[in-house]
């Protein structure tokens, strides 16, 4: 394995860690949140502050950290699986043709050593070929495990609670199949398009910081505040994606239904589940928990990259000086 993509799987894996355990309490409240049924003002409804009483109340602060471990086991390989991806492409397809390169065509690649030549007419095209693969391929490997986090935190207390992953994977399966660990799979592929405007986003927000202060080595405030504008911009344009697909996943449906099949087996599609929520809840059913999702995500992000990039330029430095 070469050693540049052997640096990003490194980072990529040490950046979702910390990333998950900060912001985990907010990813349980948003979770809650986009799972409920109930209508805005109606009996059953608990918005942000009513939902945090009770988690509190019932489960105390350990409630606020539940799912923790699916989540890490989820952000662990989807960051490492998507960084790695995400620099080989670029990597590959941005070196292919460096010697007919034109000096003045460049794109900023993601490690700290600054620019790589490209010979492309339009280059930002790469850095969203490389985002939405990365993307498409985390997504594909990971999903199972995004299904048992969002079983964890949406949860009832009426339930048999899971005792650990082990055993929330055992019972899904048994309960439901194995289908059950792809449910959601198909939303949280449209979500490829929250990345295909976040990273060229960032990318460019980085490329004119760096002519604003000078220097290709940005403060990390510099990249803070690129990851963060580049963060919300995509969550607000894409966000609808997470409410149905946490829907899909929360939605219990036994393997004999599946096997026996039958008129009253429930709608599992997402165009079904849009127009379900938009009928019942309105448009603003499908920004539920937008608030919250924007307070967790803006610093997860922010966590994520700005560990990521200092991982990567002391990893290259490492590699370097061997």
């Amino acid at each position: 394995m070469a050693s540049s993509s052997r640096n990003s799987i490194i980072a990529g894996a040490g950046c979702g860690l910390v990333a998950s355990i900060a912001t985990c309490p907010l990813d349980v409240i948003k979770t809650k949140l986009q799972a409920q049924r109930a209508i805005h003002r109606q009996d059953g409804y608990l918005g942000i502050a009513a939902t945090v009483k009770s988690i509190l109340k019932h489960d105390g602060i350990r409630g606020m950290y539940r799912g923790l471990g699916p989540t890490i086991l989820g952000y662990l390989p989807t960051w490492a699986i998507y960084f790695a991806v995400y620099d080989g492409i670029k990597n590959h397809f941005g070196a292919k043709s460096i010697e007919d390169a034109p000096a003045q065509r460049i794109y900023p690649a993601p490690q700290t050593k600054g620019y790589q030549p490209v010979a492309r007419e339009h280059p930002w095209t790469l850095h969203i070929l490389s985002a939405m693969t990365a993307g498409a391929t985390s997504t594909l490997c990971t999903n199972p495990l995004w299904v048992i986090k969002t079983r964890f935190m949406t949860q009832s207390r009426s339930e048999v609670r899971y005792k650990h992953t082990l055993d929330a994977a055992i019972t899904i399966f048994r309960t439901e199949g194995g289908r059950a660990f792809f449910r959601g799979l198909l939303p949280s592929l449209l979500g490829i398009l929250h990345v295909a405007v976040q990273f060229p986003l960032y990318e460019r927000l980085k490329l004119m910081a760096r002519q604003r202060v000078g220097s290709q080595d940005l403060p990390s405030s510099h990249i803070l505040l690129c990851s963060s504008i580049a963060k919300m911009t995509a969550s607000v344009a894409t966000y609808p994606h997470e409410v149905v697909r946490t829907r899909l996943q929360t939605m219990r449906i036994s393997r004999e239904v599946f096997e026996n099949g039958g008129t009253s087996r429930p709608s599992t599609g997402i165009i079904r589940t849009t127009k379900d929520i938009i009928h019942n809840e309105g448009w603003r059913g499908l920004y539920r928990g937008l608030s919250v999702n924007l307070t967790r995500t803006v610093p997860n992000s922010a966590i994520t990259m700005l560990t990521y990039e200092l991982l990567m330029k002391y990893l290259n430095k490492r590699t370097d000086t061997y």
